[in-house]
């Protein structure tokens, strides 16, 4: 099955590292034209020279205003990747106010502004689009010190659904992933201990953790028109964990 995006134009956000840098990469590569948006400026360099095609966009998508500024020129986009996030966990009882807060305003509310950005584009031009939100198995599984973790992709996987309920009737799909550990290189350092890494990977009944190319590919086929009747779908990377 061959997924091609020529001509379509894609944003893709958490840009600069992991998955939303190999998602970024692919759609160009797939012919899309790129913009990715992520806060680091370093990542954005390394990441034009990777590929001299893609729109860099530096601006941290926690900050509201910052946000609807940085975006607001950005023009017409097709495909929308919503892929920036942050995992804070603490112990329930050490949870603070402040790790609250930034992990709703990163992993919630900036996929909920930066959709509600590209979706009225999407709407006022009468071409649809397609939506992919970067959620989590532990948004169906409960981990421990991943409370605010786990409740952030819980929202975020029923943001998806009135997403998908809302913005279906203007020919807009949107859908989620969620996959378990994925082995980007800052998973590798916090899963590098075998003794942590086996007690997760005995949970997983093929008895591995997602290569960031499974994701990817993911990612890539419900942005396609190949999945055009498929909205407000949770597609499960990992490996058969949620099945148990």
């Amino acid at each position: 099955m061959e997924i091609t995006f020529t001509g379509k134009r894609a944003l893709v956000t958490g840009a600069g590292k992991g998955i939303g840098r190999a998602t970024a990469l692919a759609l160009a590569r797939g012919g899309a034209e790129v913009t990715a948006v992520t806060r680091t400026q370093a990542d954005l360099e390394t990441l034009v020279r990777e590929c001299p095609s893609v729109k860099p966009v530096c601006v941290d998508l926690a900050d509201w205003d910052a946000t609807e500024r940085a975006l607001k020129d950005v023009g017409p986009i097709d495909l929308l990747v919503n892929n920036a996030g942050c995992a804070m966990l603490q112990p329930f009882l050490e949870i603070t106010q402040d790790s609250f807060d930034k992990s709703f305003d990163v992993n919630v509310k900036a996929a909920l502004h930066v959709t509600q950005i590209v979706a009225r584009g999407m709407k006022a031009r009468g071409s649809g689009g397609s939506i992919v939100n970067i959620s989590s198995q532990a948004s169906h599984r409960a981990f421990k010190d991943h409370a605010v973790y786990c409740a952030t992709k819980g929202a975020l996987d029923m943001l998806t659904k009135v997403m998908a309920l809302e913005l279906a009737p203007y020919q807009i799909r949107v859908n989620s992933v969620n996959p378990t550990v994925v082995m980007t290189d800052m998973a590798k350092i916090g899963w590098s201990d075998p003794a942590k890494a086996n007690t997760m990977i005995s949970r997983i009944p093929m008895g591995k953790f997602a290569e960031v190319e499974d994701v990817v590919h993911a990612i890539l086929f419900l942005l396609s028109d190949k999945s055009a009747m498929t909205n407000g779908a949770f597609l499960p990377i990992d490996g058969g964990f949620l099945a148990c």
